[in-house]
Order: C-alpha cells, then sequence, then structure tokens
C-alpha cells in the first residue's frame, strides 16, 4: 500500500493512483511516496474532449486525496487513449481488448496523459496545478489472431486502450512521437514541471554505489 522512505520518514508526495507503473516511475527518481488511491466518478461530460477529460480527472484525483492528508502534496494522474477523436478506456472482458487493438492496428492513435499536483498551504489554502503530455503512437499491422495472443496474457486488461508499452504490448508499436513515460502513465517532465510552480523543485538522490 505504501512506498514510504527508509527509515519510516515522511514522504515526498502521495500518489492517488493504484497504477504499479505510476508508482515505479516515482520511486525511480527517488521520490518516496505512500500510495492513496483515489474514488471518483470518470464519466466523461457530454462533448468533453479526451484532452479536458484526462486533466480534469487527474486534478479531481489529487484534491480528493488531498483532504485526507496531513499537508504531503498529492499526485494525481490520469491517461486516455483515444482514435479519430473516439475514446478508449479499459476493456471489459478480453473479446473487448481484441476489439479495441483491432481498432489500433495499423493506424495512429493518442495518448493523453494527465498530471495534478494538489498541495495546501500552513493556512489552509488549496493550490492545484496540472498539464497534459499528449503523444502520437503508431501501431504496426497485424491481424486478429495477435490480438487475441496478446488479449489472452491478460496485460491489456487495466490499462487504456488495451495495451501496455512498457510491457508485451511493445511488439505491437511502430512508431512513437512524444513523450514516452506519459505513455506509460506519468509524464517525468510534467511532474518535474510542477514541482518547480509548487515551490518543491526536484532534487537528484544521492548516488548509491552498486544501489
Amino acid at each position: 500500500m505504501t512506498a514510504a522512505p527508509a527509515g519510516g520518514g515522511r514522504p515526498h508526495l502521495i500518489l492517488a493512483s493504484a497504477s504499479p507503473r505510476r508508482s515505479e516511475i516515482l520511486r525511480r527518481l527517488g521520490l518516496s511516496h505512500q500510495i492513496r488511491p483515489a474514488h471518483i466518478d470518470e464519466t466523461p461530460r457530454p462533448g468533453e474532449s479526451p484532452a479536458a477529460l484526462t486533466e480534469r480527472l487527474a486534478r479531481a484525483k489529487a484534491e480528493a486525496v488531498l483532504a485526507l492528508t496531513e499537508g504531503v502534496p498529492v499526485v494525481g494522474g490520469d491517461t486516455v487513449v483515444a482514435v479519430d477523436g473516439e475514446i478508449l478506456g479499459k476493456p471489459t472482458d478480453p473479446d473487448d481488448a481484441r476489439a479495441m487493438l483491432l481498432l489500433l492496428s495499423g493506424r495512429d492513435h493518442h495518448v493523453y496523459s494527465g498530471l495534478a499536483l494538489a498541495t495546501v498551504s500552513p493556512g489552509g489554502d488549496v493550490r492545484t496545478v496540472s498539464g497534459i503530455r499528449t503523444t502520437r503512437v503508431r501501431f504496426r499491422p497485424f491481424d486478429a489472431a495477435t490480438a487475441a495472443a496478446y488479449a489472452a496474457t491478460g496485460e491489456p486488461m487495466d490499462k487504456a486502450g488495451a495495451y501496455g508499452i512498457q510491457g508485451l504490448g511493445s511488439v505491437l508499436v511502430d512508431e512513437i512521437e512524444g513523450d514516452y513515460s506519459g505513455v506509460v502513465g506519468l509524464p517525468i517532465s510534467l511532474l518535474i514541471r510542477l514541482l518547480g510552480e509548487v515551490g518543491a523543485p526536484y532534487r537528484f538522490p544521492p548516488f548509491v554505489p552498486g544501489g
């Protein structure tokens, strides 16, 4: 449930997500964190664009969890995959995953990764800064048997667009233009920018030989 600093000290951040991929990115950056998933309504609003949706949900997740913390900044994230303006969420079952994958086969799609950082001042004022990264991904052409075989691995089932670019889904990718970490789920450059905006600039962790 938590990824706290050695010795049990105060974490740098709270992660308002149960995503192991987001947690791993924070860990690799040396940012100790606790995991407190947000539970919000993620239904798109009528006419809402993929970019607007992902930034709104990232902010809502961060602010929902901030109310439960003790002054530690909260990171909220959301990722949306869209093709021709159609939002592809997480598949409901293997058949749904296969259909999504075949829709993307041989085509470009866009991954919108929203990130928000919510903080509270000593006086109790809440401040949330946020942004999005958009990345174009092209899949190589593949057939229904390939889509079914990948769906059968189980990897697509908890991922927007039914694939994980950091896992087996990487074999489906022909080209990427933009932020790879955003496709994984947490755009690093955006996180660093937001930390600076709230007065908590990123600092490299100490080098540990053999670590």
